[in-house]
């Protein structure tokens, strides 16, 4: 499979790509290697990466609790210093072998430590191989607040091989279909349709075309000023959503995935309402959304909670809340401004 070429740094697919690793190790005589795991990605994914990393070079190994509870700086602090006891220095290199937490996180510490070391992305679930580990953004959560403290830092290279899907469970590669039904209905129509008719799905052209999306989005918009906006579809409602539940003592945590479905579902109702997106189209999208996700009921009053989280979003300016919303597939409007009332007519919506 080709690789990708993003602003700065390759994303290479399969099998191949380790070669590119080793010589990219070699070339930059990298004094140690750092390779940060959770305990899932220890006992599934490290068996099946180490085999592949050929270097003389000393290898540490860095263990961090799984969790999007666990992306914050509290954990940070413990992936900084144990680098600093196992002797890293700027010469060092951060393999982070993992999902969104550990690529997110991972590049975070890599870039902070000792004012930035170099860091490679090997992601092992289908939300960070379509999504968190290529694009630039690292970062950790806030308490419950996503992704409130972070920077734009680019890996050396992106490593995506689809025999870490095996080792994932069911609920995670829907999670990571979330963000593959979020291209199609902003950028590509064809791989929604291909969800929505789901018959023989090749789950590597789905990746490749994401990744593909992702970066041609990226290197028009790195900073996310304009284009690069519409990557958050149904993010700035399902992020609110993600962040109740994460915060919500008597419910079960949502995956990233299954709250950005929420949301899609919600904004698209939004877009109908405001810029006339057809119903029908509205209806395709909740109908393919339920269809893949075990049905969650946002509860009227858990609303309120909900929206006071929506003040926190990452994309509000002077305290007004941004939406992307479309007009059509493939048709979007960036920086909506949505009524309160129709936020709450959109969850309604979503729970009939």
């Amino acid at each position: 499979m080709q690789t990708i070429q993003a602003v700065s740094y390759p994303v290479h697919f399969q099998e191949e790509s380790y070669k590119a690793l080793s010589n990219l190790i070699e070339e930059n005589n990298y004094s140690t290697i750092f390779i940060l795991v959770d305990e899932n990605t220890l006992e599934h994914c490290y068996p099946k990466f180490i085999p592949n990393l050929s270097t003389d070079k000393k290898i540490e190994l860095i263990e961090i609790e799984s969790g999007e509870i666990n992306k914050n700086l509290e954990t940070c602090i413990g992936v900084w210093n144990a680098i600093t006891e196992l002797g890293g220095d700027r010469k060092s290199l951060l393999i982070t072998l993992g999902g969104g937490v550990i690529t997110d996180l991972g590049g975070f510490v890599a870039s902070c430590f000792k004012r930035g070391i170099d860091f490679v992305n090997i992601p092992t679930t289908l939300l960070s191989m379509v999504d968190a580990s290529v694009g630039g953004k690292t970062g950790v959560d806030l308490g419950v607040l996503k992704n409130q403290i972070g920077l734009f830092a680019n890996p050396e290279m992106v490593i995506v091989d689809n025999a870490y899907l095996e080792t994932v469970a069911p609920r995670e590669i829907k999670s990571g279909t979330a963000e593959i039904i979020k291209y199609g209905v902003t950028y590509d129509i064809n791989l929604f349709n291909e969800i929505k008719d789901n018959k023989d799905l090749n789950i590597s052209d789905l990746i490749f075309r994401s990744v593909e999306i992702k970066n041609e989005v990226v290197l028009q918009d790195p900073r996310e000023k304009n284009l690069r906006k519409i990557l958050n579809f149904g993010h700035t409602l399902g992020h609110a959503i993600e962040s109740f539940y994460l915060e919500s003592e008597d419910k079960e945590n949502l995956t990233h995935g299954e709250a950005i479905a929420i949301g899609m579902v919600c904004e698209c109702y939004m877009s109908a309402k405001l810029l006339g997106f057809p119903e029908e189209k509205v209806t395709d999208v909740k109908d393919v959304v339920v269809s893949i996700y075990d049905k969650t009921t946002l509860l009227k009053e858990d609303f309120s909670s909900i929206l006071d989280l929506l003040k926190h979003d990452k994309k509000n300016v002077n305290g007004q809340v941004n939406f992307v919303l479309l007009n059509d597939f493939e048709d979007f409007k960036i920086d909506c401004k949505v009524p309160e009332a129709l936020i709450i007519e959109s969850m309604e919506f979503y729970n009939q």
